[in-house]
């Protein structure tokens, strides 16, 4: 999938969540790929992030940073 069509799947998300509660978007855009998203689907936009993630909204660039944290932290571990 286009990283282009990732990118807007992903601002929706946080739009939605924005409306729920804003203290925990990131959070809750974060936990909403990991269990909704295809493994690929998270590989790809967190190489889109590495690529500078141009056009991610706040709330969805601190999920997909986060996410990709967690990966390199998972990876390090083995």
């Amino acid at each position: 999938m286009e990283p282009e069509k990732l990118v807007g799947m992903a601002n929706q998300i946080a739009q939605f969540f924005a409306t729920q509660s804003r203290d925990r978007v990131a959070a809750d855009v974060a936990d909403h790929l990991t269990k909704f998203w295809e493994p690929r689907m998270i590989e790809r936009i967190c190489a889109y992030l590495d690529e500078g993630g141009e056009g991610l909204a706040p709330a969805a660039r601190s999920a997909v940073e986060a996410i990709a944290a967690e990966r390199k932290v998972r990876a390090a571990q083995g």
